[in-house]
């Protein structure tokens, strides 16, 4: 708390809306940071000239975002951002990838910031629980700044989550202007079922990865199954250096398949930077010193990624081309998720022979009842390209994995072509055969 302040305020949702200006900035993290109290109390409002709001990944619709005069900016879409962009809300995409959220937070300087986390302890400090990605710096520069405004929204429905040693996941009260208490329980987010081409899809992940891996995963059904079989098969030291920590993830602990012995950095703990997942996954990282958040930068930083022993990360992709151009995050160049730490992954498995990127996705896709080939001789005009060819390690579908490192542009879109679906492999492998090339 800055000198001369008043002691922390503890105000409702709604007293704690009334402090915003009608033109005015608020910055808030990544998914279960959302202050999702504050941001209904917003709602209740009606005399915005100009508000804009920066955050990403919204855990729940807002009616705030559909008020005239409100602006939001996000770095990474979810189901609300896309429903309302669908009704034409002022919503706008910034491209950056997780690690940049904190450099875009620091030149906004959003006069407001504001973040979810649990009940201050006997010592006065609330813990920022399954977030701590890149808002921190900017949630202390916020309150050390007697011109902007520190809101937190307390949950005692999250968990209390360890930091990193070095680094600290809280803050203190006296460090926060204005403490509100949420009235909504933690987001628990379902988990994705997968069919028949998902498992054997994991099938062939599985057979890259080695017992003593260390591991990322990514959202989704295919990165779960490959953690639900891990945890059933014999033997396995594995160690955790992953984005998100995930279900998966847990029952891969749960089962004693996690010593995180033989990493190389960190041993001993399990890393990660944000948790999303069922309620016995909130309730598992409760004081669990197993598990250890730092901030993003560290996370996703690849040189840091590369340092793993054995590292594999796990991810998926919605279109492949010929030269090993990713899209994971748009379908005909609209936008459904973000770059996250998609490319920061791959990068950093890139750094050592021993280590793999395996980009996962099924060979196909039914698109107005017609099916089309996820993997494509070239990227179709306006498509986004998350990751660029030349971090693209490897990649798998249900008919198999292919490691694209060393190859040339030709040999790489052969050896793409023969994971495909048959009844697109002769299209394929004609454009391979011409890739290359140079002209005569």
């Amino acid at each position: 708390m800055r000198q001369d302040e008043p002691m922390t305020r503890f105000l409702t949702p709604t007293e704690a809306a009334e402090l915003i200006l009608s033109s005015d900035t608020i910055g808030f993290g990544l998914g279960p940071a959302n202050p999702h109290s504050f941001l209904t109390a917003l709602g209740q409002r009606d005399d915005f000239d100009d508000l804009l709001l920066g955050g990403a990944l919204l855990l729940g619709l807002f009616d705030i975002l559909v008020k005239p005069g409100v602006r939001y900016h996000s770095g990474f879409f979810g189901p609300a951002e896309r429903y309302y962009e669908s009704t034409g809300a002022n919503i706008e995409l910034i491209p950056a990838g997780f690690r940049q959220f904190a450099p875009v937070l620091e030149q906004l300087s959003p006069r407001v910031m504001s973040a979810q986390a649990t009940p201050p302890n006997e010592e006065g400090l609330v813990s920022l629980s399954l977030h701590y990605g890149a808002t921190k710096d900017e949630l202390l520069r916020a309150s050390e700044d007697p011109n902007r405004l520190l809101i937190i929204e307390t949950n005692d429905t999250l968990p209390w989550t360890q930091a990193l040693d070095g680094y600290d996941n809280t803050l203190h009260l006296d460090q926060i202007d204005v403490v509100i208490e949420g009235d909504q329980a933690v987001f628990e987010l379902p988990e994705t079922e997968g069919g028949e081409i998902e498992e054997q899809i994991a099938e062939h992940a599985l057979e890259l990865i080695p017992t003593e891996a260390t591991l990322q995963t990514g959202i989704g059904a295919i990165p779960n199954l490959v953690a639900a079989r891990l945890a059933e098969r014999p033997g396995g030291s594995y160690g955790i250096h992953s984005e998100m920590m995930t279900d998966g993830l847990m029952r891969l602990h749960k089962a004693g398949k996690v010593s995180n012995a033989q990493k190389g950095i960190f041993e001993g703990v399990s890393v990660t930077t944000f948790a999303l997942g069922s309620r016995e996954l909130y309730d598992w990282l409760d004081h669990n010193d197993e598990v250890r958040f730092a901030p993003v930068s560290l996370v996703n930083d690849p040189t840091v990624i590369a340092r793993n022993r054995h590292f594999v990360s796990i991810n998926g992709a919605i279109l492949v081309d010929l030269y090993g151009q990713i899209v994971a995050d748009s379908v005909d160049g609209r936008q459904i998720s973000g770059v996250g730490g998609h490319e920061d992954f791959i990068a950093g498995a890139e750094l050592e022979l021993q280590d793999r990127s395996l980009v996962c996705l099924a060979s196909t896709a039914e698109i107005g009842g017609v099916r089309k080939s996820r993997i494509v001789p070239m990227l179709p005009a306006g498509a986004i390209v998350s990751t660029p060819r030349h971090h693209t390690g490897v990649i798998v579908t249900e008919y198999g994995a292919r490691d694209l490192r060393g190859l040339t542009v030709r040999e790489r879109a052969l050896a793409l072509s023969e994971i495909a679906h048959p009844d697109f492999r002769e299209e394929l492998l004609r454009a391979a055969q011409e890739l290359g090339k140079q002209p005569a």
